[in-house]
């Protein structure tokens, strides 16, 4: 029988056990959002990286003009970038036919430690259901949140379980208890939204004000990427990583 497995800290998973799954990494605020926009908008690829030093040395690789260079520490855009960490700010304009050259606090080094999976693809809220569908016959799944500095976030739990309802909607998967109690996480949310008389995206958007990571971007002026960030289903793609190359590409 498949199974599916939610994670809420990369540290609370060996890299090992991660190997032969299907692993979805979610860093709802904002990593997994900003890739999945940039790849919408038509960048050639993503290519992570865990160091902003690693990011400049990456760049010696290709011509100025072919790449963007994009990410956050502390929420903030890096010295020497081009763009920060928004999903708003990859738009065409920018990015369109480019290399993004990409690192975040938390994001990236989730992508690096489910580096030994049989696949790694990047999830959130807004490729939820076309994640859902891409994994929907993987043998394991192993959803894998990235926290916010080594602490467990209440965004990406409920991202997590928001993929986790729809691939265990039959019962037919064997769960861990981390992707039960983030099904009922997200199952209370939809609970709420109905009661309130309110979509599941406003809902969300409004919960994400309370969560950590939320905090954070609100102290920084990053209100409107809480609503982009909630916004569910949006868009129809799956970006994966091509571990021979370190690129995130789309199928």
């Amino acid at each position: 029988m498949p199974e599916l497995s939610v994670h809420y800290l990369p540290q609370f998973v060996a890299e090992a056990d991660l190997a032969g799954s299907t692993v979805v990494v979610v860093d709802l605020l904002r990593a997994s959002t900003t890739i999945c926009q940039a790849l919408a908008s038509g960048a050639q690829c993503v290519v992570p990286t865990v160091e902003v030093d690693a990011t400049f040395s990456r760049a010696q690789h290709y011509s100025r003009a072919e790449v963007v260079l994009g990410g956050e520490r502390g929420g903030a855009i890096i010295e020497g970038f081009d763009l920060g960490n928004s999903p708003a700010e990859y738009v065409a304009d920018e990015v369109f036919g480019r290399t993004v050259l990409f690192t975040t606090t938390n994001g990236t080094k989730a992508i690096e430690h489910a580096r030994l999976a049989k696949r790694v693809l990047i999830g959130a809220a807004v490729n939820r259901q076309a994640v859902a569908q891409t994994v929907a016959e993987a043998e394991q799944v192993d959803i894998l949140c990235a926290g916010t500095g080594g602490k467990v976030t209440r965004e990406d739990i409920l991202a997590a379980g928001a993929i986790a309802e729809l691939l265990a909607i039959d019962n037919s998967r064997v769960t861990n208890e981390w992707a039960d109690s983030a099904r009922r996480e997200w199952q209370e949310l939809i609970t709420t939204a109905r009661a309130l008389d309110r979509s599941p995206t406003e809902q969300f958007a409004l919960e994400l004000r309370d969560t950590l990571g939320g905090k954070n971007l609100l102290a920084l002026g990053y209100d409107e990427d809480l609503r982009d960030c909630a916004e569910l289903d949006r868009l129809d793609l799956v970006p994966e990583l091509d571990r021979s190359t370190g690129e995130i590409r789309l199928p």
